[in-house]
């Protein structure tokens, strides 16, 4: 299985996602519920500090991943849900390093989007995800 970053010719160079993955081989495909900052007994961590929420529900879609067996590396898409754009990107700092700590230098295809609420009393971002996931 090959996972491939897709950049049109001549747009500007994508900076921390990629525009499109193009996955060619086998695969199977793992379809991530959204994830927010729950721990492992689903008790929402990290308070008011969105980059912590950021962490957790990463490393929860990074933990269904594994659980599939697969690897952060695998993940072709992620949708970022988020409370407050202007909250994320106070926290950009913070939240790229949760980002290299979990997925690396791998940037999928990604879109943040900015919702009036989430269902979970609290959450401040949810992540969803869709991993291209090697033959067993």
């Amino acid at each position: 299985m090959k996972l491939d970053p897709v950049h049109p010719q001549g747009w500007k160079p994508a900076r921390g996602y990629s525009n499109g993955v193009l996955v060619e081989g086998h695969a199977r495909l793992l379809f991530v519920a959204g994830q927010v900052a729950w721990d492992a007994e689903q008790n929402l961590v990290g308070g008011d500090d969105f980059a912590a929420q950021f962490r957790q529900a990463l490393a929860n879609v990074v933990a269904v991943v594994q659980e599939a067996g697969g690897w952060p590396d695998h993940v072709v898409r992620l949708t970022i849900y988020v409370t407050d754009k202007r909250a994320y990107l106070a926290a950009r700092k913070a939240i790229g390093e949760a980002y290299r700590d979990l997925m690396g230098k791998h940037y999928p295809a990604m879109a943040l989007v900015q919702v009036a609420d989430l269902l979970e009393e609290g959450a401040l971002v949810e992540i969803e995800a869709t991993a291209a996931l090697p033959p067993r």
